[in-house]
């Protein structure tokens, strides 16, 4: 087949090749990958939920829906106004104000998927969350190709470290990090191709679904504050800086209104959970205690998941200044994890809420994904060894632990 030289194309300087069609089955492969390597270790972390839920005379559904899954159940029954009167908050209290510590994004989408669908409550709360982590995937690979020295197969290591996080059990339950990790992927996606509405619509809707989009927000205004400053992109960049802080904003200040204080969702958080930014004075109090004692699984574990992620800090901010991770992912891992040590709360819930920080593997998943060029078996096998860990404590934490996660 020769070039095209016609004379239209010869008046632009154009000569165009055409190239070999790549056959329909490597192509549809390729495009599956992300959802099938996300379902493919969620399918594991549920296998082994539902082994030690029947073991331990547990009910899979029961553990699906449980904890804050009952209050996200509940708004999507019934709105904020119609939550059982049987839940309460972690003080054993309940409050007209409780259920607004609950940002309604999560609860909304399945309420919605169960009237398009009809499905029972929970079964639609699943399907959302599932869908939402395949969603994430998708961002996930993305960035794995995206970073300098990233390609296919580090996109897809990243997607299975991010499907094995500690606590990734939540990622199969009604629960709303699944959605959060979706939205936040894939507005650090278009952070990073510099598509500034759509960054900035990504943060709003992250900003409906978990109080974490505060993190993501911060790095979308200094991404595109410093795009302004350079002048690279003209004036796209203030699409971004005028969307992205309506979600987080908007709710906060309706609970405000709702409360007759502007601080009212931080002080129904407070009140509720003891949760209120201290510094990490609690976790560092916790982080002693339980090292001192081990007093159970979910707590060392939580520790050690902690600690982990500090680590993965001084990783990313070595390839940050080397110029191998870019700086938006660096900072988003950054304030995610800020977040969660800085905070007093529920301690069995910090490795959950350590979930979102997925930009802290990419470093793991370069390196992981280069082992398998050389080393297939044995790159294979530290993944299936980090899945099933995973996999068993997320299960630990549903089916045995007694308390909230």
């Amino acid at each position: 087949m020769s070039p095209d030289t016609s004379p239209a194309r010869a008046r632009r300087g154009v000569t165009t090749i055409p190239l070999p069609a790549l056959p329909a089955g490597p192509v549809l492969r390729s495009a599956l990958a992300p959802a099938g390597v996300y379902l493919l270790v969620r399918a594991v972390g549920t296998a082994l939920l539902v082994l030690l839920t029947e073991a331990n005379g547990e009910h899979l559904g029961d553990r699906l829906g449980s904890w804050d899954g009952h209050w996200f159940l509940g708004i999507a029954q019934g709105g904020y106004g119609g939550v059982p009167r049987g839940l309460v908050d972690a003080e054993g209290v309940r409050s007209a104000a409780t259920p607004l510590a609950f940002f309604p994004g999560y609860p909304a989408l399945v309420a919605t998927t169960r009237f398009l669908t009809g499905l029972p409550m929970l079964a639609a709360a699943v399907v959302v969350t599932l869908a939402a982590g395949v969603v994430a995937a998708y961002a996930v690979a993305r960035i794995g190709r995206a970073v300098p020295g990233g390609s296919a197969r580090t996109g897809l290591v990243l997607v299975a470290l991010f499907g094995a996080a500690p606590m990734s059990v939540v990622l199969s339950m009604a629960y709303s990090e699944a959605l959060f990790c979706a939205c936040a992927a894939w507005t650090l996606v278009f952070v990073l191709e510099r598509r500034w509405a759509a960054a900035g619509l990504g943060c709003l809707a992250a900003g409906l679904v978990r109080p974490t989009a505060a993190a993501l927000l911060i790095v979308v205004l200094v991404s595109a504050g410093a795009a302004l400053h350079r002048r690279d992109d003209g004036g796209r960049p203030w699409a971004a800086v005028a969307i992205a802080p309506l979600g987080l904003l908007g709710y906060l200040a309706w609970v405000g209104a709702r409360t007759g204080s502007p601080t009212g969702w931080f002080a129904v958080q407070s009140r509720g959970w003891g949760s209120r930014f201290d510094g990490g004075a609690s976790t560092l109090h916790f982080a002693g205690t339980v090292l001192a004692s081990a007093p159970s699984l979910l707590e060392v574990g939580t520790v050690v998941a902690l600690v982990v992620a500090v680590v993965l800090l001084g990783v990313c901010l070595r390839d940050a200044a080397a110029g191998t991770l870019p700086w938006p992912l660096f900072c988003y891992g950054l304030l995610v994890v800020a977040m969660d040590v800085g905070s007093a709360g529920v301690m069995a819930s910090k490795a959950r809420l350590l979930l979102p920080a997925f930009t802290l593997v990419v470093p793991v998943a370069v390196g992981l994904a280069r082992l398998a060029g050389r080393h297939r078996v044995a790159a294979a096998g530290i993944l299936a060894g980090v899945v099933l860990a995973s996999a068993w404590f997320g299960a630990y934490a549903v089916a045995i632990w007694p308390a909230a996660i």
